[in-house]
């Protein structure tokens, strides 16, 4: 069975969107992954189909309303996780969405103006992910960031699974540079080791750049990574 995504959003019409080519429409094709969008205002009362109302206590904006949200997820609940993406959720790691590719699937909820109703995601269980500290203007975009984090993890949609292990993240450090042909370009000259054949030195020099980068550019990973390696980890010679 493969791995199934449902999207609840106001703007079904987005998807697959960029979700459709590449690695994820490749693999969307060969069924290792499904896609279903489902518009939440299908789902709304009325007439005129309202889904959201004015905040109490006041404020600007408006909320989208709990009962008609509840209802859209109830159409598509089952074992998969149901996640909602806003900006005061956990901030989405490597770690979390290794464990989703693992599983079966996801179910997103896609908040837009003011927010959901917080009676819904408390009801529900719904857990709250940030794709980072800013603020777009709805959760569809912040979807489609974590579906192509997941997707590109699933058997089969990579090429070769082994170059998924030594990206950004996956070992809690960021990625070595990389380089390719010509050896000299512009005056700039690829880093000799490279061009050595010697393979323990090539991956020495990876690693020491890997922790160099980390350190100077993440060192929020970087502490992370010292006390998970405590005693083990040095801090990086600069590597030639």
């Amino acid at each position: 069975m493969s791995w199934r995504a449902t999207v609840l959003t106001l703007f079904p019409a987005m998807f697959p969107g960029p979700l459709g080519t590449a690695l994820a429409g490749r693999a969307l094709d060969h069924a290792i992954w499904s896609l279903d969008a489902v518009d939440i205002r299908d789902f709304a009362p009325g007439a005129h189909r309202s889904v959201d109302d004015t905040p109490f206590g006041g404020g600007a904006g408006m909320v989208l309303r709990p009962d008609v949200v509840a209802a859209a997820i109830a159409s598509v609940a089952d074992d998969r996780p149901l996640l909602v993406l806003t900006p005061r959720g956990a901030p989405l790691s490597q770690s979390r969405v290794r464990a989703l590719a693992q599983g079966p699937g996801v179910i997103i909820l896609c908040g837009r103006y003011e927010g959901i109703d917080q009676r819904v995601i408390e009801a529900t269980g719904a857990e709250e992910i940030s794709i980072g500290d800013y603020v777009l203007a709805g959760g569809e975009l912040a979807a489609m960031v974590l579906l192509d984090a997941a997707v590109r993890l699933l058997p089969g949609t990579m090429g070769a699974a082994a170059s998924a292990d030594e990206e950004s993240f996956s070992a809690g450090l960021l990625e070595y540079p990389h380089y390719t042909r010509p050896a000299n370009w512009n005056g700039r000259a690829v880093p000799p080791v490279l061009l050595s054949g010697d393979h323990a030195a090539i991956a020495a020099w990876r690693r020491a750049q890997s922790e160099r980068l980390t350190m100077t550019r993440r060192p929020d990973l970087w502490s992370a990574h010292v006390a998970t390696h405590a005693g083990a980890v040095a801090i990086p010679p600069r590597a030639p």
